[in-house]
């Protein structure tokens, strides 16, 4: 299978917006977010679909879900933060972290044509690091 653009960023083969990282897992902003906050949480063994994982990186990458959707709602102060695992786009497991209060927040779709906002993402991903 060819690199995914996950598995580049989890290289630092390409920059991203991290906020956090372990052994297993890292997790970073999505540079097209659904809301400000939207955060994806990878595996750093590319595999291209969730259920397909060994579960020790499974464990991990929900370990890491948990984690971060915590602090999310803790920094953010977002009543809900919204998980997805869609598996389309990218060949390489992934679940999605959304903040929203309400749900048509939650289903909004992605503005995939516009130019990132980095200052933006910077500064998100500045407050929820950890």
């Amino acid at each position: 299978m060819e690199d995914s653009i996950f598995t580049k960023i989890v290289r630092g083969d390409i920059p991203a917006h991290k906020i956090y990282e372990d052994e297993r897992t890292l997790a970073f902003l999505d540079i097209h977010p659904v809301q400000p906050g939207h955060t994806l949480v990878v595996p750093k063994k590319q595999v291209e679909f969730v259920w397909d994982l060994e579960d020790d990186d499974y464990q991990a990458v929900m370990l890491t879900t948990k984690k971060v959707a915590r602090r999310i709602r803790s920094v953010l102060g977002s009543k809900y933060v919204g998980e997805k695992i869609i598996g389309v786009d990218v060949p390489h497991a992934h679940v999605q972290l959304i903040p929203f209060s309400k749900s048509s927040e939650y289903l909004a779709s992605q503005d995939m044509e516009s130019e990132p906002d980095h200052s933006s993402l910077a500064e998100i991903a500045e407050k929820l690091r950890f």
